[in-house]
């Protein structure tokens, strides 16, 4: 792949990211996008339809992880590292569901900040932001071995 193709691969899949981000008020359910805009530790916690706020969230972190992948093979070109990067996002995906669900549904006001960074990594392309350094670590940690 020349280069011309893999910076227009990483520009169209970095604009996607960057469009979901633009565009997750049209696109996505969460009534917590302006919760936390304001000053959530003094406000009561908004009212959510779960099942709804689950499946738009899961929609959401399948599509940032869809593009990550994809980012992750333009740089890397090793299948390995997308596979074991797609185990770690799909761990992670439960995980981090599985605590959110927990805050959504037994909301506490000390535990705002928490669920706030736990909804976070579902909803932005954080593990991708940790998964380029360290695999490009690694890559440079085997060359010299």
């Amino acid at each position: 792949m020349s280069n011309v193709v893999k910076m227009i691969g990483l520009l169209v899949l970095t604009g996607m990211l960057i469009l979901i981000r633009s565009f997750e008020n049209e696109l996505f359910y969460d009534p917590y996008l302006t919760f936390f805009k304001n000053d959530y530790l003094y406000i009561d916690n908004p009212r959510r339809e779960v099942f709804k706020l689950t499946l738009f969230t899961a929609l959401r972190y399948f599509l940032n992880s869809i593009f990550s992948l994809g980012i992750i093979y333009i740089f890397f070109k090793d299948r390995n590292v997308v596979k074991f990067s797609a185990l770690i996002y799909t761990v992670s995906f439960f995980i981090l569901l599985a605590f959110f669900l927990y805050f959504v549904v037994n909301p506490k006001q000390e535990d705002y900040y928490i669920f706030f960074n736990i909804r976070r990594f579902l909803i932005q392309p954080l593990l991708l932001l940790l998964l380029l350094p360290a695999f490009y670590y690694h890559q440079l940690k085997s060359k010299k071995s």
